[in-house]
C-alpha cells in the first residue's frame, strides 16, 4: 500500500522533482508537500481543482503554483503539463487527490511528467 507521504518522498528522492504537493481533489487542501522553497499559496489548491473540472481554463489562463503562472500546453481531466521558461509543473489527478510536481532547469520535463503520472497511478490504485 502506498501513502501520500511515501509518494512525495519517492518523487523527491528520484531526482525527477524539486518540489511536490499532493492535494485533495475535492477542495484543494494540501495532504502533503515537500521540496525546498515549494508550497502552494492560499487559494491555489482550490483554483487547481476548478481547472481540472474545466481544463480549457488552464489552457487559456495558465496554472498558478507557488505564486508563479505556468503556461499549460496540455490540459485535460487527467493531467496538465505546464512550463515557465526552463522550469515547469506537471499535475495529474488520482482517485481522491492531485499530484503536483515542480521541476527546475536541471530536470527533464518528460521525466518529471512521467514520474508525476506514475505517482498518480499508484495513488489511484489504492483509491487515494
Amino acid at each position: 500500500m502506498t501513502s501520500y507521504q511515501a509518494q512525495c518522498d519517492q518523487l523527491l528522492s528520484s531526482g525527477k522533482a524539486t518540489g511536490v504537493a499532493i492535494i485533495n481533489a475535492i477542495d484543494g487542501n494540501t495532504f502533503v508537500f515537500g521540496g525546498s522553497r515549494f508550497n502552494l499559496k492560499d487559494g491555489e489548491g482550490g483554483a487547481i481543482v476548478s481547472q481540472f473540472r474545466y481544463p480549457k481554463i488552464a489552457l487559456a489562463n495558465g496554472v498558478i503554483v507557488n505564486g508563479i503562472r505556468y503556461t499549460a500546453y496540455k490540459a485535460d481531466s487527467r493531467s496538465f503539463y505546464t512550463r515557465n521558461g526552463a522550469t515547469g509543473v506537471a499535475l495529474a489527478r488520482a482517485w481522491k487527490s492531485i499530484v503536483i510536481v515542480f521541476y527546475n532547469e536541471t530536470i527533464s520535463g518528460p521525466n518529471a511528467i512521467f514520474a508525476c503520472e506514475g505517482a498518480a497511478d499508484a495513488l489511484g490504485k489504492n483509491r487515494l
